[in-house]
């Protein structure tokens, strides 16, 4: 081979590697195509089960990815323990007593683990049931993009600074969601995941007490199970959806239209602002907001995955291998 056989060879090899190198880091639904063929029919059993059982664990789910992708990207970190060496995010303000579905991951996790060990990351696992929920509750459906490997590490002061508090004003609301690279519109049409589940007095006490943009007969029935003393009641329940808490539609926002928003952040998508066009939208039609949930929901799940050889995948999803 002549020299210059020799450096055309080179290049095309140096091309190859970095053409692959580049397309490793890219997500795709068919990443488990062949590792592991039964691996969403094995995701979705164990969250009808677990649905079956419990309607709210489909909101719990899907929360649980959203909290995940907001603290340093969709990769499981939300997943892990606290050690003695350790703290994670599961304390973190907007985590403690309010995320859940743990016991669920990992019931999943070990279901998947049966079927091919080692294989399929936490943080993939989350995202997968995430959307199985929704399809479960009468959502719509997607191909979820996959090849996440999960954190080492965790970080609970990014998880107290990135969620943004049900006491969130419009413009806090926009400024969170810009920084992982979401846009206004997808603060209004993520905030419909609150078309499921419910929330605790504690999130909602101050609006349905203080606040004068919200219909009076809906808050004097949500005070029947929040007295206004902190201390009492605290963990009582209300919907965020107050006619199909367990349905995944478009009746969040017709509540926003209607000033039920039930937490301070909901009802500031329906305000005087400028998201007030968009909620009109979806309080009309359910095929367009479930058109560009699919759509935010996909772009959410790119937020800063770690691939290739980044992070490990673990075993157990409440620790490090």
């Amino acid at each position: 081979m002549d020299s210059s056989s020799s450096f055309k060879a080179i290049v095309t090899l140096a091309f190859l590697f970095v053409f692959m190198g580049s397309s490793s880091a890219q997500l795709s639904p068919t990443f488990y195509s062949y590792s592991c063929p039964d691996l969403f029919p094995t995701v979705k059993s164990v969250v009808q089960s677990a649905i079956s059982n419990e309607a709210r664990m489909g909101a719990s789910l899907l929360r649980l990815f959203f909290h995940d992708c907001f603290v340093n990207g969709c990769d499981g970190s939300i997943l892990l323990d606290d050690t003695s060496t350790f703290i994670g995010e599961k304390r973190a303000a907007p985590n403690f007593n309010s995320v859940r579905g743990f016991d669920v991951v990992d019931n999943i996790k070990s279901a998947v683990e049966n079927v091919c060990p080692g294989v399929v990351s936490c943080a993939d696992v989350l995202a997968i049931a995430s959307r199985d929920s929704v399809v479960i509750l009468g959502g719509p459906d997607w191909n979820v993009k996959l090849g996440r490997r999960d954190a080492r590490t965790a970080s609970q002061g990014a998880a107290n600074s990135s969620i943004p508090p049900p006491t969130s004003n419009l413009t806090a609301l926009v400024s969170s969601f810009n920084a992982v690279g979401l846009s206004t519109k997808d603060v209004v049409t993520l905030s419909g995941a609150h078309t499921i589940g419910q929330a605790r007095c504690t999130s909602f006490r101050a609006r349905i007490y203080n606040e004068t943009n919200i219909d009076s007969s809906f808050a004097q029935t949500r005070r029947g199970n929040c007295p206004s003393t902190s201390g009492s009641g605290d963990n009582n329940l209300a919907p965020l959806d107050l006619q199909t808490p367990t349905a995944f539609d478009n009746n969040y926002y017709r509540d926003l239209v209607n000033q039920r928003g039930l937490l301070h952040s909901d009802q500031q998508l329906f305000n005087g602002g400028s998201t007030d066009s968009i909620v009109q939208t979806y309080s009309s039609s359910q095929s367009t907001f479930n058109f560009d949930f699919v759509a935010a929901m996909i772009k959410m799940g790119d937020i800063s995955p770690l691939t290739g050889s980044n992070g490990e995948i673990r075993k157990n999803c409440r620790k490090i291998n």
